[in-house]
């Protein structure tokens, strides 16, 4: 038998029964997409809720003892006009009654936002005539709540061999006591990738409304290119900076198996999307730039120090105070005698202060200050590292658009640039990277 294909639907693939109606057609239309992972309804038009935000609604109500009722008739309408929809006879309501009682017992957050994936998945499978199998017996996480890889591929894998046929949802597993647990929001792509690994697929579509990664952000630049082949760690660094079509930890569970992962749109599923593949895999077709993406709203703190460089503790001293505060370094940019800490911009101005006077208590520096209000650009390639003058092409487009670059950042992978600006030129930065890399001609 070949190997199978895993499709993930998400939530606007979904949304209703007409959405369902195309999942079907797609799924039937290539034997070999096996393996379903569906997250719960999206939004059917710009002003619905989503069925996730219902139940948290419900579990507020219910908690506070007010009247939940009219917010339950929601959720069940949705599910109900979807059955009624593709023509199946199903009685949900035992399972909206199960939701109930564990609310009554003291139900988890986690466990009634799963109810929004596992009811879309009791749905599909009688829906498609396939075996549903609930993510509690395949996923699992440890004590303190992190994702046991170990377990998972050992018991999943075990548990998926010999089935033919299977919609499992997406977004949770289950801790060892057997409660319910879920991934940070948007948890079904890791779900699908997971489930990729346990069978060995050929192939891990994620199905959405989009068709693949866009080289910048439509919002900001007009019509941008797309993106048809991308690798494993120019989507990490895309990610990073807030190109979200995929759960940024997606593609762990496939990356050391060379599972390649495959952006579709539902609603147009002729579209090749996305490939997302194996440096190995781009071969010639890797490029010099494949993306362009950015983030607003960081910190800089700048500290220069002479003979920074033989100070063998100052670096140990600046992160034990980070790390005292409970906070995450971004980026460390240096020279000889200076560093820039970048921290996330929601770290609030007097704690930002007492950082500050830490430094100056702990690490003696000849001087100390910060920036806040900046962004952060990256432009993403394989192709750079071969490519001589990309530096240069970036700073003079940011020139011409009258943009003066507050720090540069460059991996030794040479994968990208990140280049710091002030908040207030972030949009003319992305328009002018793009045209000075994309605009009048094919680099």
């Amino acid at each position: 038998m070949e190997k199978p294909v895993v499709v993930k639907f998400g939530g606007s693939s979904l949304a209703n029964s007409e959405q369902f109606k195309k999942v079907k057609k797609i799924v039937e239309s290539d034997k070999r997409r096996r393996f379903v992972v569906p997250s719960a309804p999206g939004k059917s038009y710009p002003d619905d809720t989503k069925v996730t935000d219902l139940l948290y609604i419900l579990e507020d109500l219910f908690n506070l003892e007010q009247d939940y009722s009219k917010v339950l008739a929601n959720i069940k309408a949705v599910y109900n006009g979807i059955a009624k929809g593709i023509g199946i006879e199903i009685d949900l309501d035992p399972y909206f009654d199960d939701i109930l009682n564990e609310l009554g017992k003291g139900a988890s957050k986690e466990y009634i936002a799963s109810r929004g994936e596992f009811l879309n998945g009791i749905l599909l499978s009688k829906y498609l005539g396939f075996e549903f199998i609930d993510p509690k017996e395949i996923i699992f996480f440890d004590v303190k709540g992190n994702f046991d890889s170990d377990i998972t591929y050992t018991i999943g894998k075990k548990r998926l061999e010999g089935v033919e046929n299977a919609v499992i949802p997406g977004f949770y597993g289950s801790l060892p006591n057997g409660k319910v647990k879920t991934f940070s929001r948007g948890g079904s792509d890791l779900t699908g990738s997971i489930i990729s690994r346990l069978v060995g697929a050929s192939l891990y579509e994620n199905w959405t409304d989009v068709s693949g990664f866009l080289i910048a952000d439509p919002r900001i630049v007009s019509k941008p290119k797309g993106i048809s082949k991308i690798s494993y760690r120019e989507l990490r660094e895309l990610s990073y900076m807030g190109a979200s079509i995929l759960h940024d930890e997606a593609i762990f569970p496939v990356i050391s198996k060379g599972i390649p992962i495959n952006i579709k749109n539902t609603n147009a599923p002729e579209d090749e999307g996305t490939f997302i593949v194996d440096e190995a895999s781009l071969g010639n077709d890797s490029t010099w730039v494949t993306g362009i993406a950015g983030r607003k709203n960081f910190t800089v703190i700048y500290i220069e120090k002479v003979k920074l460089n033989q100070d063998k503790s100052f670096h140990r001293k600046l992160m034990s105070i980070l790390e005292s505060y409970d906070i995450y370094l971004e980026h460390m940019p240096s020279s000889i005698d200076s560093i820039s800490l970048i921290i996330d911009d929601n770290v609030e101005e007097p704690k930002v202060k007492d950082i500050i006077d830490d430094i100056k208590l702990i690490c003696k520096p000849d001087s100390v200050g910060y920036t806040k209000n900046i962004s952060l650009i990256t432009v993403v390639g394989h192709g750079m590292k071969n490519t001589s003058g990309t530096s240069a092409t970036l700073f003079t487009g940011l020139a011409r658009a009258g943009i003066n670059v507050k720090l540069i950042v460059q991996g030794s992978s040479e994968v990208n640039i990140i280049v710091g600006i002030s908040d207030d030129d972030y949009e003319k930065a992305i328009r002018a990277v793009y045209e000075t890399f994309l605009g009048d001609k094919e680099k």
